[in-house]
């Protein structure tokens, strides 16, 4: 008797699972951060160029752009973007090879740093 009665508590505990309510998860919307999906910096002749583009949703802002030569500041620059113009170009005299980096900000938040490194610094 007492082994059919275990053996019918294990057949009816086998069933028990953990049910999860609600079945379905409800939808979840993820807002993302603006971010910099394409940014290249590259030497053209005596000229150092930035190019940079933006991607997800934002309010129109500035891009910004700080130059530096080591740990030495050299320029600022910004361009105004918004939901028709995503992408930007930034330009900067550098006559002599050097170490430079390009720090993009957009809304005072850092995205991206670039580095472009000719010389040892």
């Amino acid at each position: 008797m007492r082994p059919l009665l275990v053996l019918a508590a294990c057949l009816a505990l086998s069933g028990c699972r953990y049910n999860f309510v609600p079945l379905l998860p409800p939808e979840v919307n993820v807002k993302l951060p603006v971010r910099v999906v394409d940014a290249a910096l590259t030497r053209e002749g005596k000229t150092l160029r930035l190019r940079a583009r933006i991607d997800g949703a934002f309010t129109p802002d500035y891009l910004r752009v700080y130059w530096f030569a080591g740990s030495r500041e050299l320029a600022q620059d910004s361009v105004f973007l918004d939901g028709a113009q995503r992408s930007a170009t930034f330009t900067l005299d550098a006559p002599e090879p050097g170490a430079y980096r390009a720090t993009l900000s957009f809304g005072g938040v850092v995205l991206r740093q670039l580095e472009l490194t000719e010389v040892q610094p």
